[in-house]
């Protein structure tokens, strides 16, 4: 066993990510054997007394969805999606309340969306919920609330809500279950195709074509969103493990299975790690060239007078883009103000503004803690 896998045998509070592959048959019902042999793992590396904890991040709720309804393949329409996710959520909630129940353990649904994530309150009452349940001995099963959200408030796959929770509840690690078994050099059906043991950072795959479909055509992710969830969660200071559901038990106790993504980065402000990859922008502020190099380059807030134009309807503590002259997003960050009023802030200083409209007046657009550069 390696150093690296010493320390994913050691983590103490671990996110696994499950896919619908790996939970449903090919015409979308719960396979009730796989979901046993999922929990039954998940039990054993939890411990008799909760010695680890594990916050179970699973899709399957459309998937689970289908047959009972009627439906031969995941619909392509949001309201028929959301209906199914209705009908498959209590399934799969039911399911694991029922397996889980044989160690005499209890589950906690948590349903969430990027909305949930991208607002401070939510985003931290999402937080104290988790912990709780943790604290009182439960098993936190975290999905999309796919029921309710809308295109404009999904994370599109729990790949991403997983790399999200791993950060949002402190993990020690993020093990992503699928039906491959790890991120390969080329095609893993080809004769000759080599499974990567470890990546230590982004060059690790530069020359990789990576995936994009999965095998059973249930779910939404592919190879491309579980690498993508992997390097969220490395960038956060989470090592990463991904591998296939039946090589869980190995993944877990520190076996050399899957990809192993080392961590790239150290842990960052909660809102920051949203606000880059679960945050959408409702808006956008076009900025001159030297607010560019202000905020890029100094860290520095955003201030009226370095704004040039203004779109999209927002209002104060929303998340927006904002652009150079050309139109290229380079920073995102939560806005001072309501869109209605900037046009009659665009150039001027501060304290202009506040001589003319008040105190009030007299403070950051978009304030240096609450940005986040996207082209450095």
């Amino acid at each position: 066993m390696t150093g690296a896998r010493q320390a994913v045998g050691a983590a103490r509070r671990i996110v696994v990510k499950v896919g619908s592959s790996s939970l449903t048959t090919a015409a979308g019902g719960l396979d009730a054997d796989r979901v046993d042999a999922l929990v039954d793992v998940l039990a054993k590396v939890r411990g008799p007394a909760g010695e680890r904890e594990i916050v179970l991040v699973s899709s399957g709720a459309i998937a689970a969805g289908l047959a009972p309804l009627g439906l031969r393949r995941r619909p392509r329409d949001l309201a028929r999606q959301q209906a199914a996710a209705s009908v498959g959520q209590g399934l799969l909630v039911a399911r694991y309340t029922a397996s889980l129940a044989r160690y005499g353990v209890r589950v906690g649904q948590v349903l969430l969306t990027s909305y949930d994530m991208s607002r401070r309150s939510h985003h931290r009452n999402a937080s104290r919920t988790l912990d709780e349940l943790l604290a009182m001995g439960a098993l936190p099963v975290v999905n999309e609330n796919d029921t309710v959200a809308t295109d404009e408030i999904r994370f599109g796959d729990n790949d991403r809500l997983a790399a999200l929770v791993a950060h949002l509840v402190h993990a020690d690690l993020l093990v992503l279950l699928s039906d491959v078994d790890g991120v390969y050099d080329g095609d893993p059906s080809r004769p000759g195709t080599a499974r990567i043991a470890e990546v230590r950072g982004p060059a690790d795959l530069a020359d990789v074509e990576i995936g994009s479909a999965g095998k059973a055509g249930v779910g939404t992710g592919g190879m491309v969103t579980k690498v993508e969830a992997a390097r969220i969660a490395a960038a956060a200071g989470i090592p990463v493990v991904l591998t296939s559901a039946v090589h869980a038990a190995d993944a877990l106790t520190g076996q050399d299975t899957g990809t192993y993504f080392h961590p790239t980065g150290k842990r960052s402000a909660d809102r920051l790690l949203w606000l880059q990859h679960a945050s959408t922008p409702r808006g956008a502020l076009t900025l001159d060239d030297g607010a560019v190099r202000a905020v890029v380059e100094g860290r520095k807030s955003l201030l009226p007078a370095g704004i040039a134009a203004v779109e999209g309807e927002f209002g104060a503590g929303d998340p927006v883009e904002l652009r150079d002259a050309d139109g290229r997003a380079v920073a995102r960050g939560l806005v001072s103000f309501d869109a209605k009023e900037i046009p009659q802030l665009i150039g001027r200083s501060t304290r202009e503004l506040a001589r003319e409209l008040g105190p009030a007046y007299e403070r950051e657009v978009v304030h240096r803690d609450d940005l986040v550069i996207l082209h450095p």
